[in-house]
């Protein structure tokens, strides 16, 4: 019997096919409009999940083109209502529901006050849709499982076409689109292996760096929510600060090598973890020879953090079930979070 976590996450390469097929003339217009009109600043506004996805985002934009984009604390407009300059901005929220009031009331402040106004949301009836400029559907499909999988990757994958569309970038834009087959192979890597060291964890970190630190982050939450496991997520060249002094015998650390100018840094830390004595598990590329875990390389190395997390969500599943949990009911968790 599978959980609804693993068939949704084993979902996402066709519900990205079906994004993929979709609204390409309203992401080129989105570019469009934003070229015309250069924002004097770029703010992201999520929770959770969506606001790793944001965060992978944001590098893509920060990196391909220059633009800088910050994390926007919602709580300075909702709960302490500071008088921020907003109006000439760019305000991009992702969500799965759109319904929680410290997304929909930040976004409704900045439509207001005159900026461009964006949301990547898989429900398109949503509060959060109805209070923008540009709603972009995620077309991830009903997702039923608490933590989310497929919405997620939707996510990743809308908002690589977004940093695509605004610089006009054709050749990613065309490299985005083979990310369904990628997704696929992801599926087929067997991650098994990862399942005992991870089975009486009680803590573990997990590392990466540039655009795979918003993966890491993602899958330190899901080691929590699904497993019941303290994961804290790090950036390779943040690790040998404080954190170094949790490291000890058999300390478990999951480190992501994608593709990249980052890779030989994670690779190099990996080693010296495991020479102070940590269980790591290592995934990248099958031309990595010291690697625990292959992860599947993508059409372009920017996009490898997509399949990265694929494949784990198909891993951090089976550990959940391992160690005695239902990763679609996790402890005082439910599906829509209402904050302000």
């Amino acid at each position: 019997m599978t959980t609804n976590m693993f068939d949704e996450a084993i979902s996402s390469a066709h519900q990205v096919r079906l994004q993929l097929a979709s609204d390409q003339d309203r992401y080129a217009a989105l570019g469009t409009a934003l070229r015309a009109r250069p924002p004097g600043g770029t703010v992201t506004i999520a929770r959770g999940s969506s606001d790793h996805a944001a965060a992978y985002m944001a590098y893509l934009i920060m990196a391909r083109s220059g633009q800088l984009v910050t994390s926007l604390p919602m709580s300075l407009l909702t709960l302490y209502q500071a008088p921020l300059a907003i109006g000439q901005m760019l305000a991009i929220s992702i969500s799965q529901s759109g319904r929680s009031p410290d997304l929909v009331e930040p976004m409704q402040q900045f439509q207001r006050a005159g900026a461009t106004t964006v949301a990547l949301v898989n429900d398109t009836a949503s509060p959060l849709a109805a209070a923008v400029d540009w709603a972009m559907p995620l077309h991830a499909g009903p997702e039923l499982s608490v933590a989310a999988t497929k919405s997620f990757i939707c996510g990743l994958v809308a908002g690589a076409r977004l940093a695509a569309s605004w610089g006009a970038q054709n050749d990613f834009i065309a490299r985005i689109d083979g990310l369904p087959e990628a997704l696929e192979q992801a599926c087929q890597h067997d991650w098994a292996e990862a399942i005992a060291p991870l089975l009486d964890a009680e803590r573990l970190m997990v590392i990466g760096r540039g655009p795979g630190l918003a993966i890491a982050n993602e899958a330190a939450l899901k080691f929590k929510e699904t497993c019941g496991i303290q994961a804290e997520a790090f950036s390779a060249a943040e690790v040998k600060h404080g954190p170094m002094a949790l490291v000890g015998d058999a300390y478990p650390m999951l480190v992501f090598a994608p593709r990249g100018p980052a890779q030989a840094s994670l690779i190099a830390l990996a080693a010296e973890m495991r020479e102070r004595g940590a269980r790591v598990l290592l995934a990248a590329p099958t031309d990595v020879a010291s690697r625990d875990l292959t992860l599947a390389t993508a059409p372009h190395e920017d996009l490898d953090p997509i399949t990265a997390i694929q494949s784990f969500y198909l891993l951090v599943e089976a550990v959940a079930r391992a160690r005695g949990q239902d990763p679609d009911r996790p402890r005082h968790l439910s599906k829509v979070t209402s904050t302000r």
